[in-house]
């Protein structure tokens, strides 16, 4: 098991469109390993593999309480099943520390297969269809940002950088507090 790295917005790589997978090989599953154990990490409730630079089309999940129940979707496809859309707070791995209403169908039909080839349709509704779909916009090189005004992508934009700033400095400090080895 590894953790992977998450592309930041705004990073060429997060447009690419993912392509479907074939077969659930041993490197697909130890990839589903992966992406789940990155998740649970960065403290998310879904991440999409064009996420973490594997433009395939896979997404994980988990909207337990206590992050013992991830849902992997192989292939997803979506489909509206109410016309009426309602705005939900969306955050995103990808786009750390930004937060904003998207307005999105509240009710949807997922078909795709598991880790071990079994067909999922179910209808879902809720946080668990909306994270769906903002997942699914992942593998289409869609971010939740794009649904906003250019002024707050702009913002956000800005943000991010910031947050990665202050993050690439608080690990070069957590790196300089480490002890030193000894000289013999």
């Amino acid at each position: 098991m590894a953790l992977l790295p998450i592309l930041s917005y705004p990073d060429p790589r997060l447009r690419m469109i993912a392509t479907p997978v074939k077969e659930v090989t041993a490197e697909i599953k130890t990839l589903i390993t992966d992406m789940i154990e990155t998740m649970y990490d960065a403290e998310g409730i879904g991440l999409a593999a064009s996420q973490v630079d594997h433009h395939i089309q896979l997404i994980v999940m988990d909207l337990s309480e206590d992050k013992d129940s991830p849902r992997v979707f192989i292939n997803p496809k979506v489909t509206p099943l109410v016309e009426e859309k309602q705005p939900y707070e969306e955050g995103c791995l990808s786009v750390p520390d930004v937060y904003d209403k998207v307005e999105r169908p509240n009710k949807v039909r997922i078909e795709a297969i598991d880790q071990n080839g079994n067909a999922i349709d179910e209808e879902v509704e809720g946080l668990l269809a909306v994270c769906i779909q903002h997942e699914i916009d992942h593998l289409n090189g869609v971010i939740f940002v794009d649904y906003l005004s250019r002024l707050k992508q702009t913002r956000a934009r800005d943000k991010v950088r910031k947050v990665l700033k202050i993050r690439e400095k608080q690990g070069e400090q957590v790196a300089e507090k480490e002890p030193q080895p000894a000289n013999s």
